[in-house]
C-alpha cells in the first residue's frame, strides 16, 4: 500500500492505462490509508468508498476490453465539500444543506469524472467556505497531520489533510481569499490559483433555493491540490477551458500546461516582499521564505530584488467583497430558523447592516490594488511572498491575534493571499520548508496577469532544486 500511495498522479495514470496497476488496486489502497487515520485526521466530511470501488472496478473492465480512458484514469481524488457532485451529498459545512444532494456536477466534477479520476468523496470545509481555516458546525474539526493539535489551514482544508496523509494524490479546492494556497502551506503541499477564469466555475445562485451554495462569483477559483507541480499541471490540463456556464471564463490555449513544468526560468526577473510593507510576519516564517526566495537567484539562475508593491492593507474591502458577493438576501431568510446553528463570524457578518459606500469604496479599492500589482509588474516576471504571516496554529480559533509581538486582527495571519483573489492573477503555494517544530511553511509564487506559465514553470523548478516529496507528515 505504501509504495503505491507515494506515487505521482502522473505516474499512477500511466501505469494503470498501462496495466501494470490496477484502479482497483490503487482505489483499495487509498480507502484503507482513509480507514486507518480518518478516525483522528476527519479530512472526509462524506466518503464515497464503495462508489469509489464500484467505479475503479468499472474502470478495470473498460481497460480490459481495450476501450480508451482519460488522463486521470483509476486516480483517486477527493472533492471539497462546496463543489456540488451529483448524487454525493454537498454540505457546505452547513446544516443549512446537511442532507443536501446536488441534482448536478460542477464544471470542474463534469471534467474530472470524463477523464477517468476515482472520486473518494468529500472534504471537510467551514461554513460555505467563510474562513481560513477547517472547523465547522456538521463536522469533527479536520486536524494537521505534521501535528493533530493545530490547523490545516482552510477553507480547503479535508483536502489538504487527505493530500499531506497520503490519502490521495490529487484533491479539487476552491480559492476566493487563499483556501486553496492556505491548506497547501500549512500541510506541506502544492497549491495552484490559475488566473480568473481559465478554470470555469458554476456561478451560485444558480437555484434561489440554494442560498450560500459556490457564491463568491468574483473572486472565487477552483483549482488543484497535489503533492507534486506536474500533477497540478496534469489536473489543469484536464480542467482548465471555458464554458458558458461561466461569464469569466476565458479561452483556451496559450498555455501547455504541462510543458510550462519543464522550462527554464533562468534571467527571471524576481521581486521578494516579505510582508507587503505593512504585515506583521512570524520571524520563522519571514527567515525560511527568506532563504528558499535567495534558491531562485543562487541555484536557478534569477535576479532576486527586494521590492513591495506599494498597496495599503485592503482587507475591509476584502470583507466587504465577500458580503457583495453573498447571497444576503436568501441566507437572511434562513438566520430565524438556523441562525443558532450556524458559525458566530457568519451570523456576525449576514446581521451586519451594510452600506452602499461600504461596497463601493471596496470596488474602487479592488481597482486601486490591480493598478498597484499591475504597475509593479512591468518590472518583474514574478512576485514572491510568505504564503501565510504564521505556521499552523491551534484548532478551533479563527487565528492568532498576536504576531511578532503585534496585535493584530484575527485574520490578517492571511494578508499575503486574499490581495491576489482581488486581482486574479496566478499564484501558487509551494513548500519552503519546516519550522524547528517540525511544521511546515509555504512560500507564494505570484504571476503577471494570464501568465499562469510562468507561475508553473518556478514551481516546477523551485521543486528540483529544493525537493519536498521525501517529507512525511509524523501520522504516517
Amino acid at each position: 500500500m505504501q509504495e503505491i500511495l507515494d506515487l505521482e498522479a502522473t505516474e499512477l495514470a500511466r501505469l494503470i492505462r498501462q496495466r501494470e496497476l490496477s484502479a482497483s488496486e490503487v482505489t483499495q489502497a487509498s480507502v484503507a490509508r482513509m480507514q486507518q487515520l480518518e478516525p483522528t485526521l476527519h479530512a472526509f466530511c462524506t466518503p464515497t468508498t464503495e462508489q469509489a470501488l464500484a467505479d475503479a472496478r468499472a474502470l478495470d473492465e473498460k481497460l480490459a476490453r481495450g476501450e480508451a480512458v482519460g488522463p486521470l484514469a483509476g486516480v483517486p481524488l477527493a472533492v471539497k465539500d462546496l463543489i456540488c457532485t451529483a448524487g454525493i451529498k454537498t454540505t457546505s459545512g452547513s446544516y443549512l444543506y446537511r442532507d443536501f444532494v446536488p441534482e448536478e456536477d460542477d464544471i470542474v466534477v463534469e471534467r474530472v469524472r470524463k477523464a477517468g479520476a476515482i472520486i473518494l468523496g468529500k472534504t471537510t470545509a467551514p461554513e460555505f467556505g467563510y474562513s481560513g481555516v477547517g472547523h465547522n458546525p456538521l463536522f469533527p474539526s479536520p486536524r494537521n497531520p505534521w501535528n493533530t493539535d493545530l490547523t490545516p489551514g482552510g477553507s480547503s482544508a479535508g483536502s489538504g489533510v487527505a493530500l499531506a496523509a497520503r490519502m490521495c494524490p490529487l484533491a479539487l479546492g476552491s480559492d476566493g481569499g487563499g483556501s486553496v494556497r492556505i491548506p497547501a502551506a500549512h500541510c506541506g503541499i502544492y497549491g495552484f490559483k490559475a488566473s480568473m477564469g481559465r478554470v470555469p466555475l458554476y456561478p451560485g445562485c444558480r437555484d434561489e433555493r440554494y442560498p450560500g451554495v459556490s457564491s463568491w462569483e468574483s473572486l472565487e477559483h477552483i483549482g488543484p491540490m497535489t503533492r507534486t507541480v506536474s500533477d497540478a499541471a496534469l489536473m489543469m490540463a484536464t480542467i482548465a477551458g471555458p464554458d458558458m456556464r461561466d461569464r469569466h471564463s476565458i479561452p483556451a490555449g496559450d498555455v501547455d500546461w504541462q510543458a510550462a513544468t519543464k522550462r527554464d526560468i533562468k534571467g527571471l526577473r524576481i521581486a521578494y516582499s516579505a510582508d507587503w510593507g505593512y504585515a506583521a510576519v512570524d520571524p520563522e516564517v519571514r527567515k525560511i521564505v527568506g532563504n528558499a526566495a535567495r534558491v531562485f537567484e543562487r541555484d536557478l539562475g534569477c535576479i532576486v530584488e527586494e521590492a513591495d508593491p506599494g498597496f495599503d492593507d485592503p482587507s475591509e474591502a476584502f470583507a466587504a467583497l465577500v458580503a457583495l458577493d453573498t447571497d444576503l438576501a436568501g441566507l437572511r431568510r434562513r438566520l430565524p430558523e438556523y441562525g443558532s446553528k450556524m458559525s458566530p463570524h457568519l451570523v456576525a457578518m449576514l446581521n451586519r447592516h451594510w452600506r452602499a459606500e461600504e461596497f463601493t469604496n471596496a470596488i474602487t479599492t479592488r481597482k486601486a490594488v490591480v493598478n498597484s500589482l499591475w504597475r509593479f509588474m512591468q518590472r518583474y516576471d514574478l512576485l514572491l511572498t510568505p504564503t501565510l504571516a504564521t505556521p499552523p496554529f491551534p484548532l478551533n480559533m479563527q487565528g492568532p491575534e498576536i504576531i511578532d509581538g503585534r496585535m493584530v486582527g484575527s485574520h490578517q495571519w492571511l494578508a499575503f493571499c486574499f490581495p491576489l483573489n482581488l486581482t486574479g492573477q496566478p499564484a501558487a503555494s509551494v513548500p519552503a520548508g519546516f519550522t524547528a517544530s517540525g511544521l511546515p511553511v509555504g512560500l507564494q509564487l505570484v504571476g503577471r496577469h494570464l501568465d499562469d506559465a510562468t507561475v508553473l514553470a518556478a514551481s516546477a523548478a523551485f521543486e528540483r532544486a529544493q525537493p519536498w516529496g521525501a517529507h512525511k507528515p509524523g501520522v504516517l
